[in-house]
């Protein structure tokens, strides 16, 4: 009887995986599709056992103080926000058209990560993602990861102020820059 069952459950499997595959032959991939329940948790169950359990355990070493937020606000401003914009949310042009999406990081479920688990995210990446590793394995990297880790526990209580200061460090286009020259210029009275 068991036997049977076995065979049932390993042919309702191939089932479903001869359908996805027929289906994927037939409609092809696409980064504009939502993922389905099954790659979110498929997803979420790889990113959990890609941390290695003694860094997953970690506490933040570096100490929360003003100077070390300002340092992450600037450096999230500068590396992060193309993707998860100001407010860590992701809703921005690159966020929404990467797969999967840029993630939410005032989301409970990146909340709720470990400090260890968000610097393993920061330093190593995520494999088939947007997300790149900026960690390079040295204390300098290390440092700027875990001041990252204390900045997104902070975007949920990110204030007007915090965003508009950090829109004048987010990266411009040549277009950008020439265009806030100009309006420099004029308020300085330069502008011909």
């Amino acid at each position: 009887m068991r036997r049977k069952i076995v065979i049932a459950i390993l042919a309702l499997v191939v089932l479903i995986g001869g359908i996805a595959f027929v289906r994927t032959l037939r409609y092809g991939f696409s980064a504009h599709d939502r993922p389905t329940a099954m790659e979110s948790m498929l997803a979420g169950s790889i990113r959990r056992w890609s941390v290695p359990a003694d860094l997953r355990r970690m506490k933040n070493p570096v100490p929360l103080t003003p100077q070390v937020l300002a340092e992450a606000r600037a450096h999230f401003a500068d590396h992060c926000a193309t993707c998860h914009g100001n407010d860590g949310k992701g809703n921005t042009e690159m966020g929404e058209h990467l797969y999967p999406r840029a993630s939410d990081l005032t989301s409970p479920g990146t909340q709720s990560l470990t400090d260890g688990a968000m610097f393993a995210t920061i330093e190593n990446g995520v494999r088939l993602t947007g997300m790149p590793g900026f960690g390079n394995g040295s204390a300098e990297s290390g440092y700027a990861s875990w001041t990252l880790v204390h900045f997104i526990r902070h975007l949920p209580q990110l204030s007007d102020e915090e965003i508009a200061e950090m829109e004048k460090l987010n990266p411009k286009s040549p277009e950008e820059w020439q265009q806030m020259q100009a309006e420099q210029s004029f308020l300085e009275g330069k502008a011909q």
